[in-house]
């Protein structure tokens, strides 16, 4: 079974399923995995590591793959968009960010350029600039964001863009529910990342893994604690969530004294990364986390995303906002 939707047409895929782009957890084999299973998988640019980039394409192999970046960082290092364009990926993914200054490179070497919003504003402006897909992502995602919830955010987005640009919904998705949710909302898709770090071709440290599969959202806590920690403070108006541990109880809502002991804080937190202690080092996840209770190979989570939310629905084709028998 499959559901067909403007997303699956538009990139030419046969599940509305696409894997978030987490910087160092998406490489190319999960990218390729979940490509191969029907969806799309991208791999995680982040701030830009050419060697690492160069390796993870190869380890995506033949397999049709896309790419998503942080837009601010890559613009401090926009060859990194040019050596990813040569690989020929099938769709790039620009967040956190202006676009237009990668769109019309990403256009002429025949990808799909899909921008990833967090407001109704973000997501005209995203359009005017050139965005074939949007992906709506509320505050209950993993990782970077803003406040709006994904339930509002989603049919605003929508509404907003009109009936003929897919919308992606992102946000506290992990299962067959969230994906039907998300169709009935107006989406044409969605997009995991937490889901799919509780995988088993992630490149995320088992332990991670481990804390995942035993969080619940209650557990997690969007703060820029572990952003001061790792030297890396986002611009405004975004900050990360992830899962609440020893280091975010001493630290939030004591930000300026963490910045007075920095020196000491970030040597500390890189070597708790290096060594996966989570106590310290962040678990980037999101409020899906209560659906999450195992760690299964990507294949068997895209097939089970999608006939979970196919016998929900109760159709095989959503040509359009509302699902019809197909």
């Amino acid at each position: 079974m499959t559901l067909k939707t403007k997303l699956t047409d538009r990139l030419g895929i046969r599940h509305p399923v696409l894997l978030a782009p987490m910087d160092l957890v998406a490489g190319g084999r999960l990218a390729a995995v979940v490509s191969d299973a029907g969806g799309l998988g991208l791999i995680g640019g982040g701030y830009g590591d050419a060697e690492w980039l160069a390796r993870e394409f190869e380890a995506a192999g033949k397999s049709r793959v896309g790419i998503g970046f942080i837009t601010w960082s890559l613009a401090r290092r926009p060859a990194l968009l040019d050596m990813a364009l040569e690989r020929r990926p099938a769709a790039v993914m620009l967040s956190f960010g202006d676009p237009a200054p990668f769109v019309e490179r990403i256009k002429r070497a025949g990808a799909v350029l899909i921008c990833q919003i967090q407001t109704v504003a973000m997501a005209r402006d995203a359009v005017a600039k050139g965005a074939d897909v949007l992906v709506a992502q509320g505050t209950e995602a993993g990782g970077h964001g803003v406040a709006r919830g994904t339930i509002a955010l989603v049919p605003a987005v929508v509404d907003a863009v009109g009936p003929d640009l897919p919308v992606v919904a992102a946000g506290g998705i992990a299962d067959g529910r969230g994906l039907a949710a998300a169709l009935m909302l107006g989406a044409s898709g969605t997009l995991m990342g937490t889901r799919f770090f509780a995988s088993e071709e992630a490149l995320g440290h088992p332990a991670a893994k481990e804390r995942i599969r035993r969080a619940s959202g209650d557990d997690t806590v969007r703060s820029i604690v572990f952003d001061i920690s790792r030297r890396n403070v986002w611009p405004a108006p975004f900050n990360g969530r992830v899962l609440w541990n020893a280091h975010a109880e001493r630290w939030l809502g004591r930000e300026i004294g963490l910045l007075q002991h920095i020196e000491e804080e970030a040597a500390r937190y890189a070597a708790a990364r290096e060594a996966g202690d989570f106590d310290v080092a962040a678990v980037i996840a999101g409020e899906a986390v209560d659906l999450i209770d195992d760690v299964l190979p990507a294949a068997i989570i895209v097939e089970r995303v999608v006939s979970e939310a196919t016998r929900l629905i109760g159709v095989t084709t959503l040509p359009g906002r509302a699902p019809s028998a197909g």
